[in-house]
């Protein structure tokens, strides 16, 4: 089962130095999602071979253009290509008024449907619960309404042991049944405990996505123990006090919030334009929680 992020962009505030505004596509079991789409987020698509056919959930973290101005241009494009299955759109509620108004004064009726569901930024919500995965929303504390989102991976059946069936000739039929966990009785009435046929499944993972937030203890338990934790790291530490005064985060900060919530992986990202390196963001990262990498446009992270 693939479960990874993809990053699209990771600079903040405006495109710089070959970075794009914020935009991740996840693979969770070769479902596609889209989690923020700023300004040439469609360009970054193409280029690492994400299909836009392919994602059906768009996730809007808050209504600060470098989080969602690539979006309408998306939409527009999907069609543009022919989609005509449902769009699911999640994001604060105010962004379905400016969508229409796009779509109202250029005269455009999408082909497809667009089904909206408005975030809190007040309150942990799931928002989406399928065969796969679990989402929800993640309250932070920026200078307007914002969420992040995390996404836990459910639980999986049983794995079986092929060659102990095949040598006990167990029918097909009784293959769901061991997945679930149930023993295997055979003709002879011989019971044969379900832990010589199948393994256990591995433990489920989840992703936390951290956008744009000042350091705030309120969210830190609904994000411990993520397997792969994302966070905003726009500043290096010396700029703590612009950090406070934007409602954004330190790459020092970030760290300490990945070593406070138990982490297993941090990736940092939304590097302000001041920052045409990024090694300096990565070594004050790493000097708290060693296992930190950059949110590097094209690279693919395994959860």
């Amino acid at each position: 089962m693939k479960f990874e992020v993809t990053i699209l962009g990771s600079s903040s505030a405006t495109p710089i130095y070959n970075r794009n505004p914020t935009s991740q596509a996840l693979n969770i079991n070769e479902r596609w999602y889209l989690i923020d789409c700023g300004e040439g987020t469609q360009q970054q698509m193409l280029r690492f071979d994400i299909k836009a056919s392919r994602i059906d959930h768009i996730f809007i973290s808050h209504l600060h253009g470098d989080h969602y101005l690539g979006l309408v241009g998306l939409l527009s494009s999907m069609h543009l290509n022919g989609r005509v299955k449902p769009l699911k759109l999640f994001g604060p509620a105010t962004l379905m008024e400016i969508i229409e108004l796009q779509l109202k004064y250029s005269e455009t009726t999408l082909n497809y449907p667009i089904e909206f569901t408005p975030t809190n930024a007040e309150i942990a919500q799931v928002i989406v619960d399928n065969d796969d995965v679990t989402i929800e929303t993640i309250p932070l504390d920026h200078r307007i309404a914002c969420t992040g989102f995390i996404f836990k991976e459910k639980k999986r059946l049983r794995k079986l042991l092929k060659e102990k069936l095949e040598e006990l000739n167990v029918p097909v039929q009784f293959f769901t049944a061991l997945k679930k966990g149930k023993d295997y009785v055979a003709n002879d009435g011989t019971v044969y405990k379900n832990n010589t046929l199948t393994i256990d499944s591995e433990q489920p993972k989840s992703y936390a996505y951290c956008s744009d937030t000042l350091f705030n203890p309120a969210y830190f338990d609904q994000i411990t123990n993520s397997d792969l934790l994302y966070h905003e790291a726009t500043f290096l530490n010396n700029m703590a006090d612009r950090a406070r005064e934007t409602h954004h985060t330190t790459a020092l900060q970030a760290a300490n919030i990945a070593l406070q919530t138990n982490a297993k992986k941090l990736l940092i990202g939304h590097f302000s334009a001041r920052y045409k390196s990024l090694d300096e963001l990565l070594e004050e990262a790493q000097s708290v929680f060693p296992n930190t990498e950059l949110a590097i446009e094209g690279k693919t992270f395994a959860i």
